[in-house]
């Protein structure tokens, strides 16, 4: 084997090897990427059930509900413009309530209901995730005091 082909070999091994690693990182990478959705963006979007997501925006004045077993709750996530039915089973946060700011990760069921697996609220008058912010000014519905 010359020298030049034994560089070319080398090279072609790194790239190999560099080609599987990449690969690597981006297969983990699908499986752990949870993308962010308003109920309006979920409504013009074709999501397949399953896939997990968080849906941003305000609980629906009036839909706070408790099922039979006590535990599981529903509510409805609002953008002012559309709502999602949202069951979740489990402990809320303790500043979770109507009119608040919540992001819920979970999956859409094949009924158009999403099943939450954990609820995060807003934790103080100041805050708001970025995506709900972001969301509620473009309805017009920003309520905040600071841009």
């Amino acid at each position: 084997m010359t020298r030049k082909q034994r560089r070319l070999s080398i090279v072609a091994g790194f790239m190999l090897t560099l080609g599987v690693a990449a690969a690597l990182v981006l297969t983990a990478f699908e499986e752990n990427i949870v993308f962010f959705y308003t109920p309006s963006q979920l409504a013009e979007k074709n999501i397949p059930p399953d896939r997990r997501l968080r849906l941003g925006g305000l609980v629906e004045e009036g839909s706070i509900g408790r099922e039979a077993d006590g535990v599981t709750i529903t509510f409805r996530v609002t953008d002012t413009v559309e709502a999602v039915p949202v069951r979740f089973r489990g402990l809320l946060p303790d500043l979770f309530r109507e009119g608040q700011g919540v992001v819920a990760e979970g999956s859409l069921s094949a009924e158009g209901i999403f099943v939450a697996t954990g609820v995060l609220a807003k934790h103080d008058e100041n805050y708001m995730p970025k995506e709900v912010a972001e969301a509620l000014k473009e309805a017009g519905q920003w309520k905040g005091d600071h841009e």
